[in-house]
């Protein structure tokens, strides 16, 4: 029997949109994930990264939302199928990958600076 987990983070960052929305791509490319799809109309982006041993891909979708001309608040919901014999080995890997993919996006921000 399959389902999917997921996970929600909503981040406040002290980058105006358009940086923050240049970026995605390059921090995508460096996990080596790939973008599925992409509005930038609506700010929305949809990730599929990779899976691992005994670990489904997982599904990222992110949303930004201009809060003021120098704050973004970016909005990302992930889910990962699991199986009942996957289940325990894919606990917290949704989580994970969402917190890697703001670590990168983090990174290139600071070399931005």
């Amino acid at each position: 029997m399959a389902y999917t987990r997921e996970e929600t983070e909503h981040v406040e960052i002290d980058y105006p949109l358009e940086q923050i929305w240049e970026n995605i791509p390059k921090a995508i490319a460096q996990l080596e994930w790939v973008i599925q799809e992409s509005d930038k109309n609506m700010c929305h982006l949809t990730i599929k990264t990779k899976g691992a041993f005994m670990s489904y891909a997982s599904t990222i979708k992110i949303a930004l939302v201009s809060v003021n001309d120098k704050t973004t608040r970016m909005l990302i919901n992930g889910e990962t199928p699991v199986t009942t014999i996957t289940s325990v080995l894919d606990f917290g890997r949704t989580r994970e990958r969402i917190e890697r993919f703001i670590v990168a996006l983090a990174k290139l921000m600071e070399k931005k600076n």
